[in-house]
């Protein structure tokens, strides 16, 4: 099930509101213009950003997410159009062949069971033509990125369009070994003092987990190195299926 965040009516809206600066997907661009990326299949793509800055530049872009919500703003922008929605997730995607799959943000980490993470991974070697691409970001388990995301650290007030303030703010709600599963709540409170919360779990993978588990998904030239953006703290994932199973 999807998180409030994403799928609740009143959160999604406010998604790219709160949340404008996405420099992060300069990388993922990059990499569609390193491999001569014509198509492109998203997964978890939210709001659509980054779908629709591929569409701008004439790439096929298939966009698949599980919650509706996030996926209605998405299809109310511009170059909408020029985009394939699907509601639902990588096992529901049918029969696609494009040359490079992506997974930005937060979207790798969402599959919490290995069984979950095999599926996923399965379904995205199935949508890619031989010789295609997969790129993805996770957060380096080492760097304890969650014990910085405090009530303190987070809360910030963004005066919202149409809206007033919301103020925001992340609590941890639990840290879970073997595997590593950070639980958090993200509070949202609205100038009319509801505090709309969306809970979420994180999986942080070390970096044998990844190179293991793509390798049995039929993966090659798998590179784990560190994100662009946020070296040291992230690890961009790079990896391609084989030409051919011969």
């Amino acid at each position: 099930m999807p998180d409030a965040e994403f799928d609740d009516p009143r959160l999604a809206p406010l998604y790219d509101v709160l949340d404008p600066d996405r420099s992060d997907l300069d990388t993922y661009l990059a990499v569609a213009e390193e491999v001569g990326a014509r198509s492109v299949l998203d997964v978890g793509c939210g709001t659509g950003t980054f779908g629709i800055l591929l569409a701008q530049r004439g790439i096929e872009v298939t966009g698949v997410d599980p919650a509706g919500a996030s996926l209605g703003v998405a299809r109310g922008k511009e170059y909408a159009d020029r985009v394939t929605w699907v509601h639902g997730d990588a096992t529901a995607l049918g029969s696609l062949q494009v040359d490079l799959a992506t997974m930005t943000a937060n979207v790798a980490q969402v599959f919490l069971t290995d069984e979950a993470w095999a599926e996923t991974l399965a379904a995205i070697h199935a949508a890619l033509r031989p010789g295609g691409h997969l790129a993805f970001e996770s957060r380096v388990p080492e760097n304890r990125g969650w014990e910085r995301w405090t009530p303190e650290a987070t809360r910030a007030t963004t005066d919202v369009p149409g809206l007033g303030p919301l103020t925001e703010w992340m609590e941890i709600t639990a840290v879970r070994e073997d595997p590593l599963l950070v639980s958090f709540t993200a509070h949202n409170e609205f100038p009319d003092g509801q505090d709309v919360i969306s809970t979420s779990t994180l999986r942080f993978r070390s970096r044998e987990e990844l190179e293991t588990s793509l390798a049995a998904a039929g993966f090659e030239d798998v590179v784990v190195g560190d994100l662009p953006y946020a070296p040291g703290r992230g690890w961009l994932v790079r990896a391609r299926r084989p030409l051919s199973t011969g």
